[in-house]
């Protein structure tokens, strides 16, 4: 058949389709060897006669067969790989991920050197200008510049410092007004998992909204009195208060505690300053310490910084502002004179990096080097003990350190610090550093000199301009007097539960610095192999831990709420779009609302469904609320934590009238701060059926839980049957009559009245080696799970036994059982 030709032309040019198959085909053709060149011998058959057996030699010698078919074999390999190369990969898909660049599939330069002639002959041809005309360019002054272009681009969001470096390499999307990295392009759950436990991982949390308020000191701690969390240690304690750590508290709506649950928060005091002669706080001159000494002994102006999760940024702006309010209107009544407070947004003045893992001291020890005023004694004894640290978490919880350090680009590329060898059967030496207000105090307090560091006074190119006249290559620059140097703040940080076993936390630093200079200590805090963690990994950090992320695990939050229904929108347009049988049939499963948890119902809000006739009657001591009565229209959703939580279960485990003692425990709490008791429309009852408590569940057998599965409360019957089991398994026993396989209890489903909480999040946890999950179930629920442990095991000494649980997730129809512990704050 002859070629077609294309709009009556010749058919002597070939199309691409043409060529491509001819590329092929001459990819998958073996060489073959000319006839001429066969080596004679024995080694090979004979032509004449080649049937007859006479022509066959006796003996054949290896090495002479081989040296004959080294062509052929030499041949085949080469087609074999040719062809598998030229018809599924191209040149630059054929190297390692971590040298794979966009560059590379249309740069030669970009490839290594044995691969370029494949490169270039892959390339894509030149294409030809149309009618020999090139298309016109603007005028130098008429085009949009660069940053023109970026600009417009973030109309209705923001850009980090790091946006290009993320925006490259892993998947980006729009959340509470930013363009934020949510997880790496290439697969990387189980590296990232790794980094957190035995190297390091980083994440940038600039994106976290920051305010400032400074007044009076007195006026300050009355106002975060009105809206932080009354439990555990206050604002104003003098743990806190000199600031030289932070508090993790929440704050609440002015006055509505325990209800309206804004968001947990980061207090952090400036610290006061104190006649310190080793250390020069105020730069090389020296002139300014002895004035801001003294001004700090005359005056008791104080500032104060406030870190939050951006979602909830108005709602914290208006309670700092009716909780400024009424402090101001306390403070002139005791004081009989006016005063001021001043509550300043700082975002975009700082950034902050999130570095976690053992190793993050010393990658903080190699890409930082300190200014050599820093000359104290506590901050060299701490600076010389990051390079032997094994963990952050051996430092007081919550320490600030501060501190001067120059560019990190005159020490780039950085190298971490390297530990000590110590040998297996000495103990390694401990030098802990004590927190102290001298220790924490740096200049980037100083809106002034962080305005003055928020652009770098030397641009890249003059940095490497610099090191390109150094006579050995790829040696440290030198700090000069011109160069820049940046004050920062590096915070201890730690994710754990107090009093858990499974020893699973995570430990590092929060690094803040000015604005202008994110890139510059990105890119050397990166370089030694330190992984880049999104929104995925930070999730998952939160989850291996063991404890809860905002604001996913925070039910009656209203963030929560609109993380829940963009969640229910997204899973329900992607069940929506597989056909009906390739898609779970939750109408078959009896889930009603499989896309978001129903917590109406499962605190009683609303009605039950009419199937429960055999529904598990409960063993609540208090009158449960009713649609008949009153009260049960007045049950609102709140969110029972704090650290001083076990105590407070304690009192009301020991006590017979449970909304009685919650009511004076919440009362007690109020006072503590200066609030009034709740008023008369509060009762007892609503309070405790509408608590809400974080639990952490760990399967005892199989399964792996999922997030919004529901969490069943047994009959009695249905849990001797389940300790049977899991007392018959562990013991290696066989199921008999009397003792059930986990197939048939999986199979009881208890009633919907039995769902006393949902999953938040939920599946297989990688540092556990099981099912794993954290949820929230019902605070009378709860009671009535302590009471069942303790009624069928009368004559247990273990002191806390554990309270078990089936789980059911919303596309199974098994229930699995599994333990349940409260989950406590650090």
């Amino acid at each position: 058949m002859a070629q077609k030709r294309r709009n009556g032309e010749e058919g002597d040019e070939m199309t691409g389709r043409e060529k491509k198959k001819l590329k092929i085909n001459a990819a998958r053709t073996i060489t073959v060897q000319p006839t001429s060149q066969h080596a004679s011998g024995s080694a090979g058959p004979s032509n004449a006669n080649a049937g007859a057996k006479s022509s066959l030699p006796t003996v054949i010698d290896v090495e002479k067969f081989f040296e004959a078919r080294a062509f052929e074999i030499d041949a085949m390999h080469t087609a074999m790989k040719t062809a598998s190369a030229s018809s599924t990969h191209r040149v630059w898909q054929t190297l390692p991920r971590h040298l794979r660049r966009r560059a590379a599939s249309h740069d030669v330069r970009r490839v290594p050197l044995r691969l370029r002639d494949r490169a270039r002959a892959e390339m894509d041809p030149i294409r030809k200008k149309a009618l020999g005309r090139s298309a016109p360019k603007l005028g130098k002054g008429k085009g949009a510049s660069r940053t023109e272009s970026f600009l417009k681009r973030q109309r209705d969001k923001t850009w980090l410092e790091t946006h290009l470096w993320h925006a490259k390499r892993m998947h980006m999307e729009n959340l509470w007004g930013y363009r934020l990295a949510v997880s790496p392009t290439e697969k990387s759950y189980r590296p990232s998992h790794r980094a957190s436990v035995h190297g390091s991982i980083l994440h940038d949390a600039s994106y976290y909204s920051l305010y400032e308020i400074k007044g009076p000191e007195e006026a300050l701690v009355t106002l975060l009195d009105l809206c932080c969390d009354p439990q555990g240690p206050g604002p104003g304690s003098k743990r806190y208060l000199n600031g030289s750590r932070i508090l993790e508290t929440y704050i609440y709506n002015v006055g509505s505690y325990p209800y309206g649950l804004v968001s947990p928060m980061t207090v952090m005091w400036r610290p006061r300053l104190s006649v310190s002669p080793e250390r020069n706080i105020s730069g090389p001159s020296g002139s300014q310490k002895g004035k801001e000494v003294e001004s700090a002994k005359t005056s008791d102006i104080r500032s104060a910084w406030l870190r939050f999760h951006p979602s909830v940024q108005t709602a914290v702006f208006d309670t700092l502002k009716e909780a400024t309010s009424r402090s101001l209107s306390l403070y002139k009544t005791c004081h009989s004179q006016e005063a001021a407070v001043e509550v300043a947004d700082l975002r975009g003045q700082l950034n902050v990096f999130e570095i976690v893992g053992p190793k993050s001291s010393q990658v903080i020890k190699g890409a930082l080097s300190s200014v050599p005023s820093e000359k104290s004694k506590e901050f060299l004894q701490f600076w010389r003990s990051l390079t032997n640290l094994q963990s952050s978490g051996s430092n007081p919880r919550g320490m600030i350190i501060g501190f001067k350090v120059n560019d990190p680009r005159l020490n780039f590329p950085p190298k971490n610090a390297k530990p000590a060898a110590i040998p297996s059967k000495s103990v390694p030496p401990t030098e802990i550093t004590l927190p102290s207000a001298n220790l924490a105090n740096s200049e980037i307090w100083d809106e002034s000199t962080r305005n003055g560091l928020s652009k770098p006074r030397f641009k890249k190119k003059d940095i490497d301009a610099r090191r390109a006249k150094n006579d050995i290559p790829g040696t440290a620059l030198n700090a000069l007097r011109q160069d820049d140097c940046i004050p920062i703040l590096l915070i201890q940080r730690s994710m754990e539960t107090p009093n858990s076993s499974d020893n699973n936390g995570l430990h590092g630093w929060t690094l803040i610095l000015p604005a202008g200079w994110s890139m510059a200590f990105f890119s050397s805090l990166i370089y030694t192999s330190t992984r880049v963690a999104g929104q995925l990994e930070r999730q998952t950090q939160a989850y291996e831990a063991g404890t809860t992320y905002f604001p996913r695990d925070y039910p009656g939050t209203e963030p929560y709420e609109l993380y829940a229904k963009d969640r229910e929108s997204k899973e329900m347009e992607t069940w929506e779009r597989k056909p009906p049988a390739k898609r779970v049939n939750f109408e078959k499963l009896g889930i009603v609302n499989p896309w978001k948890s129903n917590w109406e119902k499962v605190l009683g809000i609303t009605g039950q469904d009419g199937e429960d006739e055999d529904a598990f009657v409960t063993s609540q001591r208090e009158p449960v609320p009713t649609p008949e009565n009153d009260a049960y229209a007045k049950i609102k959703p709140w969110l029972l934590r704090g650290s001083e939580l076990p105590r407070i279960l304690s009192n009301l485990s020991s006590v017979f009238n449970v909304s009685a003692a919650l009511l004076s425990e919440v009362n007690r709490l109020r006072l503590k701060r200066g609030h009034q008791i709740l008023s008369a429309d509060v009762n007892g009852a609503q309070l405790l059926h509408g608590a809400l408590v974080n639990v952490k569940i760990t399967m005892c057998s199989r399964g792996t839980p999922q997030d919004l599965a529901e969490i069943f409360i047994m009959s009695d019957d249905l849990l001797r049957h389940w300790e049977r089991y899991l007392q018959t398994r562990t013991l290696g026993g066989v199921a008999d009559e009397d003792h059930p396989d986990e197939l048939e209890l999986a199979s009881r489903i208890p009633p919907k009245r039995s769902i006393i909480g949902h999953v938040t999040t939920g599946h297989y946890s990688l540092a556990r080696g099981e099912g794993f999950a954290i949820g929230a179930i019902v605070l009378a629920r709860l009671m009535e799970l302590e009471q069942q442990t303790t009624r069928l095991h009368p004559n247990q000494k273990v002191k806390n036994p554990p309270m078990l649980v089936v789980m059911r997730n919303i596309d199974g129809c098994q229930c699995r059982v599994a333990r349940l512990q409260v989950l406590l704050d650090a």
